[in-house]
């Protein structure tokens, strides 16, 4: 495919598709790893500045909540001041917080991870509708290759964490401020984009402007965020709290981490799965609907066989993966141009990750409140079968 370029030799190179894969992955590979580089250290950070239990929740609590609270920001921002010069300005933002995450100081500790997570959250936004504006016959494959990327990033950060900190007195700042390398990378590559920027004619540009519809006030924006809010509620409230579940019914904390691992390794191969499925159907609702399942399948067997977790979430890790890759696509395929887009994907992820952030939160009231594990589990199942039941609205064909 040849993708929209402006005029110019030089400017046909740098818009290639390879040159903008490269740069997309190498963006991805920064849009999760500064986060999930924290866990596996908490402990030493907890030690470090003698931080209550409380406290340290709020290391996951940040970024969802900033993700949710600056998706509509950061929606609005790349369509007034463009999508390139808002990405390096979100990267910027990454790799400062990352920088400044390397100090030995409390203050600066918490005010990296804001940083960092307010370009995190931006970023989320703005790599959807770039893909929609320039690359739409890829779209597919490019959000495959962009959540795999960002989903082995991941993996990898918490990984290498603990090792890390075995390498010098540095410890545990060693561990978070080694991902200000491909941050300060990824800033470098982008530069050609940001000389090179995409134009496009006015009397195109004011022609979609006036026919693009809200997404907030529109019936499919909503089916599209909701779907997102369900699978991201689900995903993270998994994440956070499968440990300690596992536990109680017999697993040794060792065997539940290496269960969560395989998990989130499941999903980065339903991610490329997912990737070629959606390159070859326009409508998604078959794709949406078995990936809902497989999620409600998994969450309905962590409940009543949790021995067989295994299997459990081998479906559920499946259905994830799919899911994420599905909703990210969806923000493209169902917007008629990459402004609409830009919208589309500042709304589903202010719903989405909204709830994601209150979903871990509220299955631990509901667990204090029962005293077991059956009541948040129930729940968690129901939830699930609500995604399943919007997922065929979600991935139609209809478009906004």
């Amino acid at each position: 495919m040849t993708p929209v370029q402006t005029p110019g030799k030089s400017s046909s190179v740098i818009s290639s598709s390879g040159f903008f894969l490269f740069v997309l992955l190498l963006t991805a590979a920064n849009l999760r790893a500064p986060i999930t580089a924290v866990g596996p250290v908490l402990q030493n950070i907890r030690l470090a500045f003698d931080l209550s239990a409380s406290a340290a929740g709020l290391f996951n609590f940040i970024p969802l909540i900033l993700f949710a609270a600056l998706a509509p920001v950061a929606a609005a921002l790349g369509n007034r001041i463009g999508l390139e010069r808002s990405l390096w300005g979100a990267l910027s933002l990454i790799t400062l917080g990352t920088v400044i995450r390397w100090s030995a100081s409390e203050t600066a500790l918490w005010s990296g991870t804001l940083l960092l997570s307010a370009g995190i959250a931006s970023a989320n936004v703005l790599l959807p509708p770039l893909i929609k504006r320039d690359f739409t016959e890829h779209t597919a494959k490019y959000i495959g290759l962009y959540a795999a990327t960002m989903s082995i990033a991941a993996s990898l950060a918490s990984g290498i964490s603990v090792p890390l900190t075995q390498l010098s007195d540095a410890d545990w700042r060693l561990s978070l401020g080694v991902w200000a390398v491909p941050g300060m990378v990824a800033l470098i590559v982008w530069l050609p984009l940001l000389r090179h920027r995409h134009q496009q004619p006015k009397s195109a540009a004011s022609h979609q402007d006036l026919t693009i519809s809200n997404p907030w006030r529109n019936v499919i924006g909503w089916q599209i965020a909701l779907f997102m809010a369900l699978q991201s509620l689900a995903f993270y409230t998994l994440i956070d709290w499968f440990t300690a579940y596992a536990q109680t019914q017999g697993f040794s904390q060792a065997q539940a981490g290496w269960l969560l691992f395989w998990y989130q390794a499941i999903a980065i191969v339903a991610n490329l799965g997912c990737m070629m499925v959606l390159k070859k159907v326009r409508d998604a609702r078959l794709t949406a609907f078995v990936a809902s399942l497989a999620i409600f399948l998994g969450m309905s067997g962590l409940l009543l066989q949790p021995q067989l977790a295994i299997i459990w979430l081998t479906l559920a890790g499946l259905g994830a993966g799919a899911s994420l890759v599905l909703c990210l696509s969806l923000f493209n395929l169902r917007a008629r141009h990459h402004r609409q887009a830009s919208q589309l994907s500042g709304m589903a992820q202010c719903v989405g990750y909204g709830l994601a952030a209150l979903g871990p939160l509220f299955f631990g009231v509901l667990h204090d409140h029962s005293g077991n594990w059956t009541l948040p589990f129930t729940v968690l199942v129901g939830l699930s079968f609500l995604q399943m039941l919007l997922a065929p609205l979600a991935g139609s064909a209809k478009q906004i």
